[in-house]
């Protein structure tokens, strides 16, 4: 059998264009992966998503989703795709429980994971004022000094987010230098409220129930110290969950699957990318959901401009 469309990967995007592909009768399948969901199964309150005025919390919002996209006979099925052949005309996918699938197209919304430190408190703390998001997060800290670590484009856009909400950022930097780009330093420097911590590396989060500080420590002088602050912001990067396509699809030099400027479409006929695996800057449940919908459509196109539905 041949699919008229696969989706792989559960998220805003992966869902959106379930929805999109079922109500379009292009029956697809989309298949969850290990976490289905995506990164919003770890995300506790969702307040800026259009449609949910109290917020939601993200494992809820997702459960939404799923349903809605089942509603319109979209074939979920819990597994991971671990293997691709893209050399067409139809491509062919492999499922970790070994399964060989055919399809005429294939959307790819796998997603992106946030680089985190890896201490334990990290983890204690997870959405209990540890994020990796300021966008999706910063909200809940308006008033309240934060930290921020990494050194890259990444850290400094969150920190002039959060100095815009926040009497206080700091800016933990490991290096003596930043690698932001030119203009991103420039930010940081002249803004009053961000102090930047040069030479510094997280020890531990402080709070049990709640962030309540963080001890670093000089990476020259050895010495350590505790900064008081509510929220801690990891941003020291997203890796795209891509490398399975690395054979396949172009990619620019961090990952992220390259599309056509305007569309969801790859280098491969019939195989379209949306949501954070082809999208480096947004990174937002609602841009996730609107390259879902983009990636349906294309499909629905190239099925109808071939003459398979």
């Amino acid at each position: 059998m041949i699919h008229n469309t696969v989706i792989v990967g559960s998220g805003p995007a992966g869902y959106t264009a379930a929805i999109y592909a079922a109500r379009a009768n292009m029956k697809p399948v989309l298949y969850t992966g290990h976490e289905p969901g995506g990164q919003l199964m770890i995300t506790t309150e969702v307040e800026n998503f259009p449609g949910y005025p109290n917020g939601i919390q993200g494992p809820e919002m997702m459960e939404d989703l799923r349903k809605q996209a089942e509603r319109f006979d979209t074939k979920i099925v819990s597994d991971m795709i671990t293997k691709v052949d893209f050399s067409g005309p139809v491509h062919k996918l492999w499922s970790e429980s070994g399964e060989e699938i055919h399809a005429h197209t294939v959307i790819i919304s796998t997603g992106a994971s946030a680089k985190w430190l890896g201490i334990p408190s990290e983890e204690k703390l997870m959405n209990k004022g540890v994020s990796a998001c300021a966008v999706c997060d910063g909200f809940f800290f308006r008033g309240m000094e934060v930290a921020v670590v990494g050194g890259g484009d990444s850290a400094t856009e969150e920190a002039s987010y959060l100095a815009k909400l926040c009497p206080k950022v700091h800016l933990l930097v490991r290096r003596d230098e930043l690698r932001a780009s030119k203009i991103m330093q420039e930010r940081v420097l002249k803004a009053d409220n961000i102090e930047i911590h040069w030479n510094t590396s997280t020890v531990e989060i402080l709070g049990e129930e709640e962030v309540e500080g963080v001890k670093v420590i000089n990476n020259k002088t050895n010495e350590e110290s505790t900064i008081p602050v509510k929220g801690f912001f990891v941003a020291i990067g997203h890796t795209p969950n891509t490398a399975i396509f690395n054979d396949w699809l172009d990619q620019d030099d961090t990952g992220y699957l390259v599309v056509k400027p305007g569309t969801t479409l790859t280098n491969v006929e019939g195989v379209f990318a949306s949501g954070d695996a082809q999208d480096r800057i947004y990174r937002q449940a609602i841009t996730a959901a609107g390259t879902g919908c983009m990636a349906a459509l294309d499909a629905e196109r190239y099925l109808t401009e071939k003459g398979i539905i």
